[in-house]
């Protein structure tokens, strides 16, 4: 597949779905570009964990035709082992390499990874600058708007991301101490826009494409990502669905998950595949008055085939259009 400027692929679809892990596998993305995300971005992938072979990397960084444009997202904090590892990516297949400077969670940041990459400036602008010079594809990196509330920097980090050649960038603007907490500043991304000349893309607090339009007025950005409102809902990336009534809307979700389900079993393990299809159908059970006792009744089952039928069965009591069979 030619590999195209991320100012195009955001131009053709501003917005798409963001990187969680141990959700945003193949499978995943397949139905969020199905439903309109633009190009995706795989799970973080850890380099040191690609470069020993750990299998799970291995698989995290294998891709095909029916993926479209992927980003695939690194996990590090030398060129000892990032510069190698996008390369290995490139080889595989990557369209475009993402460094995670973003993640916040105490086990990845204890280690020097995700958003620690925000506290050194000079030292992570060596490691881009590294990779950079290692790749023929577009480098991008996701951020935070800082390490905490005192070190607010995204505008620092961003303004040596483009001097290093970075492509673009995405910008989370809650701090890493913040976590998922309280509102997202957009402003944060608007300062971050306003500093650069390479897209920024947009991510916090948005569960719609109205609410990503909105981001993307307020804030100037090309681009917006959208995460944890994706889960159980890949269609909020699908305008037509807005535009569906109930009965509609309940034919075009059983559609989606029904091929999710299909994509799962096709690709992993019995074993993995129903642990995948559990925590898949969780979330798009999620939301109503019997979560919890369906999230139970699912986590239940001992194969595929009953936890699809009981799923299915719950559904039906609420729209009998929506049929997983």
């Amino acid at each position: 597949m030619p590999r195209r400027p991320i100012a195009e692929l955001l131009r053709q679809s501003p917005v798409r779905l963001a990187p969680m892990a141990s959700f945003t596998n193949a499978p995943f993305r397949r139905i969020a570009v199905r439903c309109g995300s633009g190009f995706t971005t795989n799970e973080e992938i850890d380099a040191e964990a690609l470069l020993a072979g750990n299998a799970w990397a291995a698989e995290s960084a294998h891709t095909d035709l029916d993926d479209g444009v992927v980003a695939m997202q690194l996990l590090g904090n030398s060129t000892e082992t990032l510069v190698p590892a996008a390369a290995r990516l490139v080889e595989a297949g990557a369209d475009i390499i993402d460094i995670n400077m973003g993640c916040p969670v105490p086990k990845i940041v204890h280690r020097g990874k995700g958003a620690a990459l925000m506290r050194d400036v000079a030292a992570t602008a060596r490691i881009l600058a590294a990779v950079r010079a290692a790749i023929d594809v577009p480098l991008t990196i996701k951020i935070r708007g800082g390490w905490d509330e005192c070190q607010p920097n995204a505008v620092e980090v961003a303004r040596m991301a483009e001097d290093v050649g970075v492509d673009a960038i995405t910008v989370h603007p809650r701090t890493r101490s913040q976590r998922f907490g309280g509102q997202a500043p957009w402003d944060v991304i608007a300062d971050v826009v306003a500093a650069v000349t390479i897209p920024v893309t947009g991510n916090g607090d948005v569960t719609s494409l109205a609410e990503a339009r909105a981001m993307m007025d307020a804030t100037g950005c090309a681009g917006v990502m959208v995460g944890r409102a994706a889960l159980g809902r890949p269609w909020l990336f699908d305008e037509a669905y807005e535009r569906l009534d109930g009965a509609r809307r309940a034919d075009y979700e059983a559609s989606v998950i029904a091929e999710h389900m299909d994509l799962i079993e096709d690709s992993f393990a019995p074993r993995l595949a129903l642990l995948q299809m559990k925590k898949h159908l969780a979330q798009y059970g999620a939301g109503r008055q019997d979560a919890r006792a369906l999230r139970a009744e699912l986590f239940a089952q001992p194969s595929t085939a009953a936890l699809r039928a009981t799923f299915a069965s719950q559904q039906a009591h609420r729209r009998p259009s929506a049929s997983l069979q």
